[in-house]
């Protein structure tokens, strides 16, 4: 854990420093929308940001490689220590999280957990290619974009039960897996 701190210690020291501003906008916005919707909005971009910046942090002593073997990099992660395992699987899991939990609530569009795996494949497949057109000296893999995307579907299933508003209505969401059980 002592790599990802000396690796990305400017990005949680200013994510953490950015805390009382992303409070701000939540107030400042709840002046113009409910507490739900403020919160959704500052919320999915503070929590998504810092994972951003990390993933297209140059590695200075990494190589730019490109890895479209699905489950090849996961089946690698078996047998490396499990702070690397932590690191690697929870930090992609965590990516697209708050995109994924909290776009739901404050977007009807979003209320559909295919719509939800669509934001986290299209922008896991973005950040994919910056690293490896960028030339970060990251590992650019298709594996990244499935964990990334399964992230942002597994917070959006947590947060589901609170995609409905007080009558049960969606807001406009027919079909799929937007429907209320």
């Amino acid at each position: 854990m002592t790599a990802v701190w000396s690796a990305y210690a400017p990005v949680l020291v200013g994510t953490a420093a950015a805390l009382p501003i992303a409070i701000l906008l939540v107030l400042l916005r709840m002046r113009h929308t409910s507490v739900r919707r403020a919160v959704a909005e500052v919320g999915a971009v503070y929590g998504t940001l810092p994972w951003l910046a990390m993933t297209l942090t140059p590695d200075p002593g990494g190589a730019r490689r490109l890895d479209l073997v699905p489950l090849r990099d996961l089946a690698q992660l078996a047998g490396a220590p499990l702070d690397v395992v932590v690191v690697q699987l929870v930090g992609n899991l965590l990516v697209f999280a708050a995109a994924g939990a909290l776009l739901p609530l404050r977007y009807a569009w979003f209320r559909s957990l295919p719509r939800v795996l669509l934001l986290g494949a299209v922008g896991s497949t973005v950040i994919e290619t910056l690293q490896y057109v960028l030339g970060l000296g990251r590992v650019s893999a298709v594996d990244d974009v499935l964990v990334n995307a399964a992230g942002a579907v597994l917070a959006a299933a947590l947060t589901r039960p609170w995609w409905w508003t007080e009558n049960g209505a969606t807001e406009g969401i027919a079909g799929g897996w937007g429907r209320r059980p």
